[in-house]
């Protein structure tokens, strides 16, 4: 066997399809692409369906305590598990979202906004599937600047010369 020389070894890559836009879902995505991003990886998101949300310009994502049986929020010096039961309390969602955000920020965590920068200023690319845009009636103005669109045969393309794809 010849030996692999370093114009051979193909750039490190990664595509993750992004299916969810809820706040706690949100986060995953963002992070893995930009870390990956700092590797030195070629990261390219996929949008679809309620991932959708996640680029839109006006970025708003909402939180549920409902069907998360593993939510435990730290509270009183201990966590304190979200019975699905809450969720059916008027504001227990938006309280929630609050506290999660508020703890995200007081750990000095990046926000959703500064971390989709961060992925934007990172070269990641970032695909809208064509098909759930036109499903859920976006124009291409509710999206942000930098996203191109794409159907699921642009997202083979990619997936297949990747080095890691991921369903998140």
């Amino acid at each position: 066997m010849a030996e692999e020389t370093v114009a051979d070894v193909k750039k490190k890559s990664m595509s993750i399809i992004v299916t969810k836009g809820s706040l706690d879902w949100a986060y995953p995505p963002f992070i893995l692409a930009t870390t990956a991003a700092a590797l030195d990886f070629d990261v390219t998101l996929f949008f679809t369906f309620y991932g959708l949300a996640l680029v839109k310009k006006k970025l708003d994502p909402k939180f549920t305590v409902l069907g998360n049986a593993a939510m435990e929020m730290p509270m009183f010096g201990t966590h304190i598990a979200m019975p699905n039961f809450m969720a059916m309390i008027p504001g227990v969602d938006a309280i929630a979202g609050s506290m999660m955000k508020k703890m995200i920020k007081d750990k000095g965590v990046a926000s959703l906004d500064e971390l989709r920068e961060a992925a934007i200023l990172s070269d990641v690319r970032m695909i809208a599937c064509q098909m759930t845009v036109d499903l859920f009636e976006y124009k291409r103005e509710d999206l942000i600047d930098e996203i191109e669109l794409g159907g699921a045969a642009t997202y083979f393309d990619i997936a297949a010369n990747c080095h890691i794809n991921l369903f998140i």
